[in-house]
């Protein structure tokens, strides 16, 4: 049963303030959670996870006022991907600020950030007032987990706040995609469609 109460909530901001890494439901599946701005905790979630330090983790944003903390450019590509698409499942890598922790940029210098349809997630990071990592909930290589259960057979014992947002059914995850001037790169298919993409922004902005 979903579990997606005040307390729960208080919990679970509790935790990420403490810099402890929670599992939350986004619109996908769910995700290992900790403030993206504490070095500590964001080193915690590539242990749990298993990753390489240089395949830098998405982060989930509240509003376009945050957005704006983290990006020092937003191409008139990128405004209207976010029109059309958020909030919603694609992640757009776009040109990261100087001072945002170098563990959230890609070689190229991006960060990649999403605003969730997912209402709990939007509201933790809102509460939290940081954005929120948001690397799927599992080892490397394991699939994504789409239950609280199936996450607390990857991470019990090691992760002690499990936010419940019932079942999630992606098996993709997010469409993660580079804003390039104005150029679309595809990184990883998901759940929105590069015919969708294409269809909002043009078939000659994307590449793949």
């Amino acid at each position: 049963m979903p579990t997606n109460d005040s307390a729960n909530l208080a919990a679970a901001l509790a935790a990420l303030q403490r810099g402890e890494v929670i599992v939350f439901p986004t619109e996908t599946l769910y995700g290992l959670g900790a403030d993206a701005l504490n070095f500590v905790a964001v080193e915690k979630v590539f242990q749990l996870k298993g990753r390489d330090a240089n395949n830098p983790f998405p982060v989930l944003i509240a509003d376009r006022a945050m957005l704006d903390t983290l990006v020092n450019e937003i191409t008139p590509l990128a405004e209207k991907l976010m029109q059309h698409f958020w909030p919603g499942p694609l992640t757009l890598v776009l040109p990261a600020r100087a001072d945002i922790p170098r563990p959230l940029v890609n070689r190229q210098g991006g960060i990649g950030v999403r605003l969730s349809s997912q209402p709990i997630a939007t509201e933790l990071v809102r509460l939290l007032g940081h954005p929120l990592t948001a690397t799927s909930a599992n080892p490397s290589g394991q699939p994504g987990a789409q239950t609280v259960a199936q996450a607390k057979t990857y991470f019990a014992g090691k992760i002690d706040v499990y936010v419940d947002g019932g079942g999630l059914h992606s098996a993709t995850g997010s469409t993660v995609a580079a804003v390039e001037h104005d150029k679309l790169r595809i990184i990883r298919a998901g759940e929105i469609s590069s015919d969708a993409l294409a269809a909002a922004v043009g078939q000659g902005v994307i590449e793949t």
